[in-house]
């Protein structure tokens, strides 16, 4: 795949198809256009995001920005491609061959997204890259569930003498996708969506989109059939056409809690399905057989990732008030050391916020922590040795009542809240004491008692002496982070309606 490099502002879309300012290498060939029914077509208006280099400050790249011309089209094509297209009528096996192509596509492509993720986000090149390398194999997994699945089986009915439970595609599907890692989120909505027979409009975030182009390169060069990938870039008010359109049956979203309720309450109005990943504010508790220093080690090398823009994020430490001093301690020798710079740099363990938004945001919440009481152990400013880029530094709160707004609220930042606790018994009710249940981690060498405590969090994952998620398996929330899982079968079932077939008879071709 040839790079394109980047020019000077103002220079010829014909030869570089990109307006942009400054030096830098953008692996993508359409980035003036939208894909939708299988082409690159020109936007409806001239209208553009510029995508900003979170650790430079200045422009990457330029993308359209969507209209509500731009959306009715991509849907239009969507639900073309499955009332009228030859996708939802292939068999599950001839789609899975279509994921697996989308599978070597992004490993012949790794790179390509190795240098995009660091640019938009802030993650580390050496993450983006092996990540990118990594996700291909969610394609191939769901590729594989085409032969091992059940998406047709005979009952026993109640009436009649021969019954069928059919698992059908829900029908055209409208993918959002947040900005701290798109090809993750991508992989876990699009392949399960195409497996079962879907047609997707995927909406990109204005401040990441690369990746999303990079898939859709991608399809094309596969010969995906035109119309089940559409893409699109839009801002909140355009992105809500996607969700009220009654031509588009389910809605899957990753993003924070707030956009998740109204998307919701949208969806509600007209009985859309709806899969909802949001925010987090999980808690990480440290029982009394736990080394500190260890869990203070495995608690900041796991903050550095994405420098916190991670919705399930071990952010709140819960630990006995009798050891509380000592975890601070070890936090902030730990988090006070993580170096912080260029993602692209081997030696950078951390990397920068995805905006200036982003930064102000955060930095908003680090002065709400001191003006409610908590005590600033590290950390809490811009780092003095990085003039550009959207940098903080790695923040530990001591002191922390879980009542506090940075105890509540999600930050989405390298912010660590220490709260002291009574006992094991009340940990439990802390951690739980949060609209959020997305994620926790209980730290001790028991490995009885982590399951013990871990049943009672919740959660919907519950990790033991580490931050773990595991998108084989299924990723969700409770409460307020969401609705439904992603990954495994349980994120293939969202995309699939079921259907109870009741006959006469057995009918001939059963086999």
């Amino acid at each position: 795949m040839p790079t394109i490099l980047v020019g000077p502002a103002g220079a010829s879309e014909r030869s570089i198809e990109l307006t942009v300012t400054g030096m830098a290498e953008v692996p993508l060939r359409h980035t003036g256009s939208f894909f939708i029914d299988g082409e690159w077509v020109a936007p409806s208006s001239d209208a553009t995001f510029d995508v900003i280099d979170s650790s430079t400050e200045q422009v990457y790249f330029r993308i359209p920005e969507a209209q509500p011309a731009d959306i009715d089209r991509a849907v239009t094509a969507a639900r073309r491609a499955f009332d009228e297209g030859p996708w939802p009528d292939m068999t599950h096996s001839d789609r899975g061959e279509f994921l697996k192509g989308i599978a070597a596509g992004l490993r012949d492509r790794a790179e390509d997204i190795g240098q995009i993720w660091p640019r938009e986000s802030g993650a580390l090149y050496s993450m983006a890259r092996r990540g990118a390398a990594g996700i291909a194999g969610a394609f191939d997994y769901y590729a594989g569930l085409a032969e091992s699945f059940s998406f047709e089986e005979r009952v026993k009915p109640q009436m009649g003498e021969f019954a069928l439970l059919v698992r059908e595609p829900v029908g055209v599907v409208g993918a959002i996708i947040p900005w701290n890692a798109p090809i993750g989120l991508i992989t876990y909505k699009l392949a399960p969506a195409l497996l079962a027979g879907c047609t997707v409009v995927l909406k990109c975030s204005p401040e990441a989109p690369g990746d999303a182009y990079v898939v859709a390169e991608i399809a094309e060069a596969i010969g995906l059939p035109p119309g089940v990938l559409n893409v699109v870039t839009a801002d909140r008010e355009v992105s809500e056409l996607l969700v009220r359109d009654a031509r588009v049956d389910k809605i899957t979203f990753t993003g924070s809690t707030v956009a998740g309720r109204r998307i919701a309450s949208i969806c509600g109005e007209r009985i859309a399905r709806c899969t909802l990943e949001l925010g987090g504010k999980s808690a990480a508790l440290i029982l009394d057989d736990m080394d500190l220093n260890e869990a203070a080690a495995t608690l900041a090398s796991a903050e550095c990732a994405l420098a916190g823009q991670v919705c399930s994020s071990l952010t709140r430490i819960i630990v006995t008030r009798q050891r509380h001093d000592e975890l601070v301690d070890a936090l902030s020798s730990a988090f006070s050391q993580v170096r912080v710079g260029d993602p692209f740099d081997p030696a950078t363990q951390m990397g920068p916020l995805v905006s200036s938004r982003q930064r102000d945001r955060v930095e908003g919440f680090i002065a709400k922590g001191k003006e409610e009481g908590a005590v600033l152990v590290t950390g809490g400013g811009r780092p003095k040795d990085l003039d550009r880029g959207y940098y903080v530094e790695p923040t530990v709160f001591a002191l922390v009542d879980n009542a506090h707004t940075i105890a509540q609220e999600e930050i989405f930042g390298p912010v660590l809240s220490v709260i002291p606790v009574d006992d094991e018994e009340h940990m439990v009710t802390t951690a739980n004491d949060t609209i959020y249940g997305l994620n926790a981690s209980v730290f001790t060498h028991d490995v009885d008692r982590a399951r013990q405590v871990s049943r009672r969090l919740r959660s919907g994952t519950v990790g033991h002496n580490a931050f773990r998620t595991d998108f084989g398996i299924a990723f969700g929330g409770f409460k307020q982070s969401g609705l439904g899982r992603e990954g495994g079968t349980e994120g293939l079932l969202p995309f699939l309606e079921t259907k109870t077939i009741i006959l006469e008879g057995v009918p001939t071709d059963w086999r």
